[in-house]
């Protein structure tokens, strides 16, 4: 049974590791490729959101009005990795679309190595700290759920991941570009002999999961005060087996396993012998559910051939 504290914690986590999933699935779901660079375009979006702050705090801007700085440090970690994520599949991922499968995988594998030690050397291997100034207010502030305190970041996590999953899915259901996503993701081909740029969907597609990636950096960054060079790598591993176990291509799916791992891990660090533990629970889980649904929860979206 869960605790209103470990209930908090897990849908905190959750909702990061959500945000993250998406992406993977994302391009899944269009591609049919894993995209094990993506856990460092979150990292990315997360040093962008800070090196914003820190100068937003040097040219006095941040003093003027901390909403504003963390908007627009938001706005330019979303900006960052979107362009990374746009230039990963225009560099690396398109030139070896119709190569044999193992090629973009181990390309993916080798451009999340580059990408981590570039910003390891860009900026230090050593953990950054959160600029404090910026998340003070909302760690300083709680409202009570039943006997627990819940503070003002953790609502802004939940609330703000909830409403970034919404827009993705009124975009992917209700607009027209939208409709084009899903229209390749069930026949490229068919997709492009009726006239949808399947190139530019496939941009979009990475420009918006890195998007969510880096906003989900950004929240991390804020939740637990640090960034990391590789700090990606672990939370890129925990939102791919999210991923697999709502339902690898799932838009719904990878949400659902977002926060499965993230409430499993709560639930594992609040037992005495859990803290040691966590980080291998996600796994276990994956293995569990596997084994009785290989699909994932929701099933894997697989294209209908007539």
């Amino acid at each position: 049974m869960l605790d209103s504290d470990t209930l908090i914690n897990g849908l905190t986590r959750g909702a990061i590791y959500a945000l993250i999933a998406l992406g993977y699935t994302m391009v899944y779901g269009i591609l049919g490729m894993i995209n094990f660079a993506h856990g460092e375009v979150y990292m990315i979006g997360m040093f962008a959101g800070i090196i914003t702050l820190a100068v937003a705090n040097t040219t006095g801007l941040g003093a003027m009005s901390v909403p504003f700085a963390l908007f627009l440090a938001f706005l330019f970690a979303m900006f960052i990795s979107s362009a990374v994520g746009f230039a990963n599949e225009r560099v690396a991922y398109r030139p070896l679309r119709r190569a044999h499968v193992l090629a973009p995988l181990i390309t993916a594998i080798g451009l999340s190595t580059l990408l981590q030690n570039f910003m390891m050397n860009a900026q230090s291997k050593d953990k950054i700290d959160f600029p404090q100034k910026y998340s003070a207010y909302f760690t300083d502030h709680w409202v009570m759920f039943g006997s627990s305190r819940v503070s003002y970041l953790q609502i802004f996590i939940v609330v703000l991941s909830v409403a970034l999953m919404a827009a993705l899915q009124y975009f992917v259901a209700r607009t027209k570009f939208g409709k084009a996503m899903r229209a390749c993701s069930q026949d490229k081909t068919m997709a492009e002999l009726v006239g949808i740029p399947l190139d530019r969907v496939i941009s979009v597609t990475f420009i918006v999961g890195s998007a969510l990636a880096a906003a989900a950096g950004m929240l991390f960054a804020m939740y637990n005060g640090l960034a990391r060079f590789d700090s990606g790598y672990v939370a890129g591993i925990k939102a791919f087996t999210a991923a697999v176990l709502g339902g690898i291509g799932n838009i719904p799916g990878a949400v659902l396993g977002g926060l499965i791992i993230g409430l499993a891990e709560a639930w594992t660090a609040s037992r005495p012998w859990g803290s040691d533990w966590q980080q291998v629970v996600a796994f276990v889980v994956l293995m569990l559910v596997l084994i009785i649904r290989p699909r994932g929860l929701l099933g894997e979206r697989v294209a209908e051939k007539l």
